[in-house]
């Protein structure tokens, strides 16, 4: 059987250039200058998480967000009327809806999307209704891909932190590689993201039918040390050099 290998993006999330702003207040680091930066180097899109206690990314970057760049928007949200009206306002390029707890440092573990199918459907409808394209982030599970089918989400997003966290037998890639073959198998695109890193990215990247990884924390800060266009720039290398 021949498999198709997709073009792979770089989506990268900018969530913790706005954190290091946040801790002192003002204006310092602009997100909007990481951007300009991630643009030019070479990244296909911009993900930033809304959370509900707006320790990332504010209302207000979200708007101009929306008029300084042309990469597609992927807003990170949590299944809650208040932020699928806030994407519905906004009309992203796409919506990836993760799990959210006020308590956790990032976001743990992927979305129970067939646990919580009752709950999803209505807010999935309404971002779809609105043109978004709707992305879950679950893990990577047949049966959370086949709940993101009946729930008719385009595409989704595997969790890879167990995989980051160490795999030395290769368990979590091949739940990875399964997850994503079964994903387009059935009509969904699968991207990947969380805990990626120059070190364990190219087994990821090199899973054929996987079209985006979302990458962030990492990124930034690596870009301490050697700036955010190189970091952004070397990750897309990486990528490119699985393929």
């Amino acid at each position: 059987m021949c498999i198709v290998t997709l073009p792979l993006r770089l989506g990268v999330n900018i969530d913790h250039i706005a954190t290091i702003r946040n801790s002192r207040g003002g204006d310092h680091p602009d997100p909007m200058r990481g951007v300009q930066i991630i643009e030019a180097a070479g990244g296909d899109g911009i993900t930033v998480h809304l959370r509900e206690d707006r320790r990332h990314i504010r209302d207000a970057d979200l708007d101009v967000l929306m008029a300084v760049t042309a990469l597609p928007i992927n807003l990170e949200i949590a299944a809650t009327p208040e932020m699928v009206a806030i994407a519905v306002r906004h009309r992203p390029h796409a919506a990836c809806i993760v799990p959210e707890r006020r308590q956790e440092r990032t976001t743990e573990g992927g979305l129970d999307a067939a646990g919580q199918h009752n709950h999803l459907a209505p807010l999935v409808a309404q971002l779809l209704d609105a043109g978004i394209r709707v992305s879950l982030f679950i893990e990577p599970d047949a049966r959370q891909i086949e709940a993101s089918m009946r729930l008719r989400a385009p595409v989704v997003e595997l969790h890879t932190g167990k995989y980051a966290h160490g795999d030395p037998d290769g368990v979590e890639l091949r739940r990875l590689a399964d997850a994503a073959a079964l994903a387009v198998k059935n009509g969904i695109e699968p991207h990947a993201g969380h805990g990626l890193t120059f070190e364990n990215v190219v087994p990821v990247a090199a899973i054929p039918q996987i079209a985006e990884l979302n990458i962030g924390h990492f990124l930034i800060g690596e870009a301490i040390f050697s700036g955010l266009a190189d970091s952004v720039a070397r990750m897309k290398a990486l990528m490119e050099s699985a393929r």
